[in-house]
């Protein structure tokens, strides 16, 4: 039953996919729009297969992937660590949050020219705007996730006799963890569009090297085949995610929406 329901879930969603697929190609087809505008699926596919049989595509991704994976690291990390604290501490919230609070409206393109001022165009400078942004969606969401616990919970663990480390294990991380992976999520979204960010604006390696490169050449095809890469890596991650998520929450009974007649 459950093999059945992934099943029917998996082609409800390839539903649009294949609809807007048929309908870009029966546009490039019959030449409505320049090629050089809007390359077929046909053509992005095949140029696809020349960057990997080049090595070309494997190359950036594989830098690409590096820098996302070390920012996150580092930004996700210090993100979950800065929100338990923020969240357990009423002192911690006091002195870290507005802080925090007011660097988190600060966008990438303003920040970014700075980063290259004062770290230039290697690697450090694009891993700390990677971690910039994915530190904020794990905070908030840590933070909040503590913080939004009913406050009777705490009431029944001190009848019971909970210790504080026992308060933290049965009570307050359960509680927290939908609100964490929603943040992991968001954090790793956001790590992937700060990579984006990083190399457009100054990389000599990476796939958002290559969409640039690609574009000030015109090579319309390539610089599909970048995005597309982006789309479905950012997918995958975010698909393994929510795998972990129906792993760690299977307790929960959550409303799953009806099936319409």
């Amino acid at each position: 039953m459950k093999t059945r329901e992934n099943y029917k879930k998996y082609m409800y969603g390839l539903i649009l996919p294949v609809i807007i697929l048929t309908v870009w190609q029966l546009v490039g087809s019959l030449h409505l729009v320049p090629p050089q505008l809007l390359p077929t699926p046909i053509a992005i596919i095949e140029a696809f297969i020349g960057l990997t049989r080049d090595g070309v595509l494997f190359d950036n991704l594989s830098v690409s992937m590096y820098r996302a994976v070390i920012g996150f690291i580092i930004g996700g990390g210090l993100g979950l660590l800065s929100g338990l604290l923020v969240g357990f501490f009423r002192k911690t919230e006091y002195t870290l949050d507005p802080t925090l609070q007011m660097i988190r409206t600060v966008p990438h393109l303003a920040i970014m020219p700075l980063f290259i001022l004062w770290f230039g165009f290697g690697e450090f400078s694009k891993v700390l705007l990677i971690a910039k942004g994915a530190f904020f969606p794990l905070y908030l969401n840590t933070f909040l996730g503590i913080r939004g616990i009913d406050s009777k919970l705490f009431e029944v663990t001190r009848v019971l006799e909970f210790s504080r480390f026992k308060q933290i294990t049965k009570l307050i991380l359960p509680s927290a963890m939908p609100n964490i992976l929603l943040g992991l999520r968001l954090s790793l979204g956001m790590a992937w569009l700060s990579l984006i960010v990083a190399e457009l604006m100054g990389a000599n390696s990476g796939v958002g090297y290559m969409i640039s490169d690609a574009r000030q050449f015109a090579q319309t095809d390539v610089v599909f085949v970048g995005i597309v890469i982006f789309a479905l890596v950012g997918k995958l991650t975010d698909s393994l995610v929510r795998k972990l998520e129906d792993r760690l929450l299977r307790w929960r009974d959550n409303y799953d929406g009806v099936d319409s007649k």
